[in-house]
């Protein structure tokens, strides 16, 4: 008999050995997001290069040169509590991971009790021919159990898989949002600079047109000049400095945006206006598209949501097969307790459980169609992602490359304007033409100016797109700006 039992035992194993080996549910396989185009539509000034996707995507802003930029990016990182929310959320998703993982190993556990009772004399009787008695006694007992669930379905195997996915998609998700928060915060940054060099231009202007409000006034008064020319002047004056009022409004709001990125009340956050401080964009890396797929951590994100619903899948499925747990236990249990350690008092027990479902309603296939379409759902939203991130690094190298080229232009356009009011201001003291030629040519000074400083600022948003949309910088990666 002992020959048989270990026999059966044997084979139980082995059949659990077997089975374990298998999981329940689709393993796994990383889909094709889209057909990939062979290389990008680059527009001069830009090639392509051949990134390296195990380098670092570090300090990305530090190319601007932009000390203030750095120091505030800093402080972000320290102290943005979107950064904090999201590396929190990974904390989690790890102990989840942890706990789950444990499923893989028995759970040991040990109970010790010790009372001391009365049973009573009239308790129901378990054999007439023999009366009960009342009786005072101990009871000492110390016992340890096992509890390990067979994993012949697959369960334990495909949530540690969910759960792992799961983790790896929070770390994508908290270096997605550093990513955020760090172009978010030099988008914000190089507004603010933007509007301070408009903000320059339109004090410039001011400036001159008090000179000339002045000098169109003089030439009033020794009668060379008429009324309307005054009046056009101060009409022309007074609309320039209404337009201070609402760059400043603009201004306070990136100044605030600023404060919040990095963690800091707004009320008691500044930047001094430097209009200086406007760097020139650094020199973007461009890799073929595919390549996205491997930088962009929203992507990464994606692909681990889909491995994650994937295990899901599994873990719905383990529900049609049998639950095994295996429940052996050892102790002791004596009514003295100098004798609780005696062999006499040794107990155990081995117990098998087993649970299987017949009828639910449907219940388990219900849950597999669902895990089965969020799965699709997860696949969806990987393909959506990886086309935006196709879409945005296309715009943003169209986009600088044909800013870089307005930008040129633009300072042609100021040169010339200049031109055209010198012109008008030596042919109006000529009196070889009216003062509306000279404020037109103001005007037109004006214009070209703010033009050219407002492509300035939006070469620099671009560009800080273009990162976001590589998915961070390419530390020691060639120069790709050369022509």
């Amino acid at each position: 008999m002992t020959h048989a039992r270990r026999a059966s035992a044997a084979a139980l194993m082995a059949a659990g050995a077997l089975l374990a080996g298998c999981a329940a549910g689709p393993d796994y396989v990383k889909p094709t997001p889209v057909d990939m185009p062979v290389s990008w539509k680059i527009d001069a000034p830009w090639r392509e290069s051949t990134p390296g996707d195990t380098l670092p995507k570090g300090p990305w802003w530090q190319r601007y040169g932009d000390a203030q930029l750095d120091g505030l990016v800093k402080q972000a990182l320290d102290a943005s509590p979107t950064l904090a929310i999201a590396g929190a959320r990974l904390a989690q998703a790890r102990a989840t991971l942890a706990g789950v993982s444990g499923g893989r190993y028995p759970q040991v556990g040990v109970g010790v009790r010790g009372a001391r009772f009365a049973i009573s004399q009239d308790r129901p009787l378990t054999n007439y021919a023999v009366p009960n008695t009342a009786t005072v006694q101990n009871d000492a007992t110390i016992n340890f159990t096992v509890s390990y669930e067979a994993d012949l379905a697959g369960r334990v195997r495909r949530s540690i898989e969910g759960a792992a996915a799961s983790a790896q998609q929070s770390a994508a998700d908290l270096e997605n949002t550093r990513l955020l928060v760090t172009t978010d915060l030099a988008s914000a940054y190089f507004n603010l600079r933007g509007t301070d060099t408009d903000l320059d231009t339109i004090t410039r202007s001011v400036a001159l047109q008090r000179r000339a409000l002045e000098f169109v006034g003089t030439r009033h008064d020794l009668g060379a000049a008429s009324g309307l020319d005054v009046a056009q002047q101060q009409a022309l004056l007074d609309n320039t400095l209404a337009q201070i009022d609402v760059l400043q409004k603009q201004r306070a709001q990136y100044e605030h945006a600023i404060a919040t990125l990095i963690g800091t009340a707004a009320p008691i956050f500044s930047i001094a206006p430097d209009p200086k401080a406007t760097p020139e964009p650094p020199a973007m890396p461009v890799g073929v598209p595919s390549d996205v797929l491997e930088r962009r951590p929203d992507v990464a994100s994606a692909e681990r949501a889909m491995a994650a619903a994937n295990a899901q899948i599994g873990v719905a499925r383990a529900a049609f097969y049998p639950s095994i747990m295996l429940a052996p236990s050892i102790g002791v249990d004596s009514n003295l307790l100098p004798n609780l350690f005696q062999a006499s008092s040794l107990l155990w027990s081995l117990g098998v459980s087993a649970t299987q479902t017949i009828f639910d309603g449907g219940r388990i296939r219900a849950n597999v169609d669902f895990a089965k379409a969020g799965y699709d759902a997860t696949v969806a939203t990987y393909r959506r992602t990886v086309l935006t991130a196709m879409q945005e690094v296309e715009d943003g190298i169209t986009g600088l490359a044909a800013l870089d080229r307005a930008n040129t232009q633009a300072q042609i356009a100021v040169a010339s304007s200049r031109k055209v009011l010198d012109l008008a201001t030596a042919r109006y003291e000529g009196g070889a033409t009216t003062y509306l030629d000279v404020i037109d040519a103001q005007q037109g000074v004006l214009t070209s100016e703010r033009q050219s400083a407002q492509l300035q600022s939006q070469r620099l948003l671009t560009s800080v797109f273009l990162v976001k949309a590589l998915g961070g910088d390419w530390a020691g990666a060639a120069s790709l700006a050369s022509r």
